[in-house]
């Protein structure tokens, strides 16, 4: 007997059929874990402790404080303005907060799918190449006060992942 291509998928059927996608649950706890993750990362940077995350420093404005209502897509644009504030900086301390960033913007987004309203992609600030020399002059700042910054957006995301945020 002859078995075609029918046979050999009807062979395979059982196996392939038996995946599972991944429960929404363990992302929401992927989710937090990261999270928490990166916080610890920044207190480990010791200098990052010497500035208030409300405190205002004159010329650093663009980077974000804290927002009212965080909804996925406002967590996804404040960590993409985040991440390439974190790019911009020439300190190694921050490149793997960068790419911790993105690795938790990949799952906000299957948090915002699993919630039938995916996110668009989001660049960041248009405006950060103008900045570019007010980013020079003071590095030092702008990493101790996007990193503050960063810790205390991080930590309210945290709270408002267990109010299961909207789009």
């Amino acid at each position: 007997m002859l078995c075609g291509p029918l046979c050999r998928f009807l062979w395979l059927w059982p196996y392939l059929s038996y995946v599972e996608a991944v429960p929404i649950r363990k992302v929401q706890d992927d989710t937090k874990t990261l999270i928490k993750t990166i916080v610890t990362r920044i207190n480990d940077i010791s200098h990052t402790q010497s500035v208030s995350s409300k405190q205002r420093v004159a010329g650093l404005d663009f980077i974000p404080g804290l927002h009212p209502v965080l909804s996925l897509s406002k967590m996804d644009q404040t960590l993409a303005i985040y991440q390439q504030i974190l790019t911009g900086l020439p300190s190694r301390n921050v490149v793997q907060i960068s790419n911790d960033l993105e690795n938790l913007r990949d799952l906000l987004h299957l948090l915002a799918s699993s919630k039938n309203c995916p996110l668009p992609r989001v660049r960041g600030l248009e405006t950060l190449e103008s900045l570019g020399g007010a980013l020079e002059a003071s590095l030092y700042s702008t990493e101790v006060v996007a990193l503050s910054r960063l810790q205390a957006s991080l930590q309210d995301m945290l709270w408002r992942l267990d109010l299961s945020p909207g789009c």
